[in-house]
């Protein structure tokens, strides 16, 4: 098998390929954000592909160039067809089809495919080239990738989903259509045939196998904790403590009794500002557990999308089930002090991985730190896993 050269957060991140359908993302207003559908559906299968909109200042890996579908030197002609990603560095679900995306982009370049990641981003923070630079980086992505920080492609292609594929042939038909995780053969086996349309007497690889257990057939999906948004412009509802969400403004707030928790909502005890997108630490602190943030959950796997706000790096310390995280159950992001607490080094605004738990099972996580920069803006969670593979 290929040497994919993936970097350390595409091995780590692993556990989790859902079934082809599994989809993150919903229709977004018109607001700065990306759009909800303006017409019932975008471009399908069949259907000609919208012209890619960008300047040379929004790509990434093309020599200051700004590339484009058609036209004279555009990515499409006779010999050459174009693979497009719209992801966002955030999101769990698009981390996890990068592996494969290297991959084909090393296979499958030379015999003329283009893959071009649309980077659309879900929060404001995700708009600014130099976060978009650094992920890209870290994820080792050496295709051209367009910043559609304005949502022009996004709402062309009147798009609902992170992430989402086309597959767009050398006369500029979309031959393929992919919403989600998931279906990697399938995509695979769709690439070749279109390329052995312009050139049957390719040889192509063998189709890859799967980058981890959870991708196989077989794997088993336990239910597990919806996502959840932080911030009241999409999760109000997600916020459960008393005496109630106040917008905008520093609240202090308490936390209940775990029994009385709800799955899928988050409790706050302190001082926190909950904002559009975020909620944020309200004050700096003598003692990490002076204010925290509490959930209930159901998962193998939590991650958290965090934001030092005032990009300065801070620790946030993090109890499972009361106590710090145990080794078998860290995250790729957990470490360790001398005294055995467990937390995070945020010195980004990314996707941490907090747990990998081994066994699926309802728990208790809390976030607790002295530094008033922390902004929290989403949990994701998984629960997918092949044998020891989760």
């Amino acid at each position: 098998m290929t040497d994919f050269r993936f970097t350390r957060r595409d091995l780590l991140l692993g556990g989790s390929a859902l079934a082809a359908a599994t989809l993150t993302g919903t229709p977004r207003p018109a607001d700065a954000r990306p759009s909800g559908p303006q017409a019932k559906q975008g471009p399908t299968v069949g259907d000609r592909a919208p012209e890619l909109a960008g300047t040379p200042g929004d790509w990434l890996n093309t020599g200051g160039k700004a590339l484009r579908l058609y036209g004279k030197g555009g990515l499409l002609d006779e010999n050459h067809l174009c693979l497009l990603d719209f992801w966002e560095y955030t999101c769990v679900n698009c981390v996890r089809t990068l592996p494969y995306l290297k991959e084909w982009h090393a296979r499958y370049a030379r015999h003329g495919l283009t893959i071009v990641g649309i980077h659309t981003p879900e929060f404001a923070f995700a708009k600014l080239r130099d976060n978009v630079v650094a992920s890209a980086k870290e994820f080792g992505l050496e295709y051209p990738i367009l910043l559609d920080a304005d949502y022009r492609n996004w709402n062309n292609f009147k798009n609902l989903y992170w992430p989402r594929k086309y597959l767009i042939d050398t006369n500029g038909r979309i031959v393929y259509d992919h919403a989600g995780e998931g279906d990697y053969g399938r995509t695979e086996t769709m690439i070749q045939r279109a390329l052995k349309r312009k050139n049957p007497k390719l040889v192509l690889p063998q189709i890859m196998e799967p980058v981890r257990g959870s991708d196989k057939p077989g794997a088993v999906c336990y239910p597990q904790t919806r996502e959840i948004y932080c911030g009241y412009w999409r999760g109000d509802g997600f916020f459960g403590s008393p005496p109630g969400l106040r917008k905008d403004v520093p609240a202090v707030y308490s936390d209940v009794p775990a029994a009385e928790r709800k799955d899928g909502v988050f409790y706050a005890k302190g001082e926190w500002r909950v904002l559009n997108e975020s909620v944020r630490h309200a004050r700096a602190t003598a003692n990490p557990w002076d204010d925290y943030l509490a959930l209930s959950y159901r998962a193998l796997e939590t991650n958290a999308v965090i934001r030092p706000e005032g990009g300065n790096p801070f620790d946030l310390f993090v109890l499972h089930d009361g106590r710090p995280v145990t080794k078998d159950a860290a995250g790729a992001d957990i470490r360790y002090a001398a005294d055995g607490q467990s937390f995070l080094r945020v010195d980004a605004p990314r996707m941490y991985q907090i747990l990998k738990n081994r066994r699926w099972g309802k728990h208790e996580l809390r976030l607790g730190t002295t530094s008033e920069d922390f902004g929290l803006y989403s949990f994701t969670f998984a629960s997918c896993a092949v044998g020891g593979d989760s």
